[in-house]
């Protein structure tokens, strides 16, 4: 899922709906020294674990995604590297996943990435009509369950 992230050169990266941390933790590893890791969790019990990482790149935020930019307006964050997003966009209300796909575009930096695992291809739609032709999907077995791999680039 990640192995298109250019750690090297992120200075901002941003998880949506992180869970438990297991991608979280793989990121940190990843991060140089300049950059920071902003996670988006509105879960309190694994906001709390994602808490007790307490790594100096790392931000929480127990907070919805979709008010991504208000809230890394006020950290002073102009614009974002790359969105990993675990959300499960297809179960949440319309309005919501409409919200986060458009804030999300908003942050991106230009050439930016959003990557968004899902189950199905059901909102694939969706998706590519915030980020149109610059989408690519995989399918990763591996992963259990196996899921599909939504990578989109920001192309003004």
């Amino acid at each position: 899922m990640l192995r298109e992230i250019d750690f090297s050169q992120a200075e901002v990266i941003v998880e949506l709906g992180p869970g438990n941390g297991a991608i979280t933790k793989y990121i940190i590893e990843q991060l140089s020294p300049i950059a920071r890791l902003i996670c988006f969790e509105i879960n309190n019990n694994f906001y709390s674990q994602l808490k007790e990482q307490k790594h100096p790149q790392l931000i929480v935020l127990n907070i919805s995604a979709g008010k991504i930019a208000d809230e890394l307006k006020k950290l002073n964050i102009k614009k974002v590297d790359y969105i990993i997003s675990s959300l499960p966009l297809t179960i949440l209300p319309k309005e919501v996943s409409e919200e986060i796909l458009l804030k999300a575009f908003e942050v991106l930096e230009d050439n930016g990435s959003f990557i968004q695992y899902q189950y199905s291809l059901s909102y694939f739609k969706k998706v590519k009509k915030v980020f149109r032709e610059s989408i690519s999907v995989e399918f990763e077995p591996l992963n259990i369950p196996p899921a599909f791999i939504y990578r989109c680039k920001k192309v003004q």
